[in-house]
């Protein structure tokens, strides 16, 4: 037996057991007395079998209608759960939302960045995991991650970047005489000693170039995976260090604006480009949406202010659809 019962159907059947009477379930509902005992009586029909005995105008449920009435009370709560939830959904109070973000963005500026997006959405659940920027492409690409932060280029047509480019800076003790300059280059650093990425990271690469095109010797006392562990050598004396505005904006937030550090403008320009990913074939959430406007402000704004004053070129954020090739960079 097929029964199509409508969600009208089931409403009416709980309010009447509820209220016990057919006319008290009319006035709750602000309908006529006679459109729900035809509701009522229609249901019984596809129902195959009587659910109240009538004694006049009175119905006196029997063993079935109690049975019924408690699968009733589930498929009705549930639906209005859902419907809560869809709702929470549309004003962006809930839901989930899955980052994917390169490790120097993960460890202080995008928790940040999470916190000050989730506090007053107490449904939203944050997934945030952390990988290189190669993985981070691939994650979001296959569509496992609604939103990624990593390095630029890539040549992926299944993402869709709004790039951010920003410019390398370095980083030296606040107590430094060199810190006293709003502009350093390859000379000022001769011979110092400094903490920089892997020799194959494009950062590496340019920091090289540039102080041999000057006649200078860029001496790297400590090679790292990540810029912010350099920072403590840099903290000691040990040495300084050129390094992206991701990396500087992370030390401010967990250092705070007196801490020891201070970044400089560094020229010739060494390049950072990075940009907020997400899946190129599949709509983002509105949470996503959200999310993605909220971060792209937001980063701009920090690393602006932990370069300031005129330590940095600002952050210049320009929509793409996804490849930097042009810039000559090899892929991260």
């Amino acid at each position: 037996m097929s029964l199509h019962l409508s969600l009208r159907q089931l409403v009416v059947f709980r309010e009447v057991m509820r209220r016990g009477s057919v006319s008290d379930a009319a006035q709750a509902l602000h309908r006529s007395q006679p459109a729900l005992s035809a509701m009522l009586a229609g249901m019984e029909r596809q129902l195959g079998f009587e659910l109240f005995v009538r004694h006049g105008n009175r119905l006196v449920p029997k063993p079935e209608a109690h049975f019924f009435l408690e699968e009733v009370d589930r498929v009705l709560d549930s639906f209005g759960r859902a419907v809560d939830m869809m709702g929470a959904v549309a004003r962006l109070h809930a839901g989930p939302l899955r980052i994917a973000c390169m490790p120097a963005a993960s460890l202080f500026l995008v928790p940040r960045l999470v916190s000050e997006f989730v506090r007053d959405r107490p449904g939203v659940q944050v997934t945030l995991m952390s990988n290189s920027s190669v993985a981070v492409h691939d994650w979001v690409a296959s569509q496992q991650f609604d939103v990624g932060i990593a390095e630029l280029p890539s040549a992926r047509e299944s993402l869709t970047i709004d790039a951010i480019e920003t410019d390398c800076v370095c980083a030296l003790r606040r107590d430094d005489p060199l810190a006293r300059r709003r502009v350093l280059t390859p000379a000022d650093l001769d011979g110092r000693p400094m903490a920089a990425l892997f020799d194959e990271h494009f950062t590496h690469v340019a920091t090289a170039q540039a102080f041999a095109a000057a006649g200078t010797v860029f001496n790297q006392r400590f090679e790292l995976r990540a810029f912010v562990p350099g920072f403590d050598f840099v903290e000691q004396g040990l040495a300084v260090c050129l390094c992206d505005p991701i990396s500087a904006a992370s030390y401010r937030i967990y250092r705070g604006a007196a801490g020891p550090l201070v970044f400089r403008r560094f020229e010739p320009r060494i390049a950072f480009p990075f940009g907020v990913l997400t899946p190129a074939f599949r709509p983002p959430s509105l949470l996503a949406q959200a999310f993605c406007a909220s971060l792209r402000e937001r980063i701009v704004e920090l690393i602006s202010d932990a370069t300031a004053p005129g330590a940095a070129t600002p952050a210049r954020t320009r929509g793409t659809r996804a490849n930097l090739a042009a810039s000559g960079l090899p892929a991260p």
